[in-house]
């Protein structure tokens, strides 16, 4: 039932997002979109010395796509690369291959398991760990465009 996935902390996380806006000057900022219920999130990221430093976002979603958002804002700040690419990964197979959820400080990603038995709402659960992996894959990447020639 619908009801399984649109549960109070569901609902309560969609309505607590923090870090909502833009940041004045990200490191890179990336936007995913679901085709599938037009939920959009658009991400701000700023990395020092390889850790996530400031995070904002901008988020046009569904309650499901909200509430991953508001996961991600609690929890971003202080996380790595591989970190986020793990994260990323983790949710997509708790999503379509009845993986475990991540614990530790994303332990709140549970919440979202019941959405695995609703493909429909997949795309939107997972904008804001696409939308984070592609900023920090674009810092990644004018990082290593800067790095001085190895000869």
């Amino acid at each position: 039932m619908l009801n399984d996935i649109y549960n109070k902390k569901i609902i309560e996380l969609a309505g607590n997002i923090p870090r909502l806006g833009r940041l004045p000057d990200p490191d890179a900022s990336a936007t995913a979109h679901s085709k599938l219920c037009g939920s959009t999130v658009k991400v701000d990221v700023k990395m020092k010395d390889g850790v996530v430093s400031d995070f904002a976002h901008d988020v046009k979603a569904c309650a499901l796509g909200q509430a991953s958002s508001s996961i991600m804002a609690r929890h971003v700040i202080g996380a790595n690369a591989a970190e986020l690419r793990e994260l990323r990964e983790t949710v997509r197979k708790m999503l379509k291959e009845n993986g475990a959820p991540p614990d530790g400080k994303w332990a709140d990603v549970a919440m979202l398991e019941p959405v695995r038995d609703y493909k429909a709402r997949h795309a939107s659960t997972m904008l804001t760990f696409d939308a984070v992996v592609d900023a920090v894959g674009q810092i990644e990447a004018k990082a290593g465009a800067l790095a001085p020639a190895q000869s």
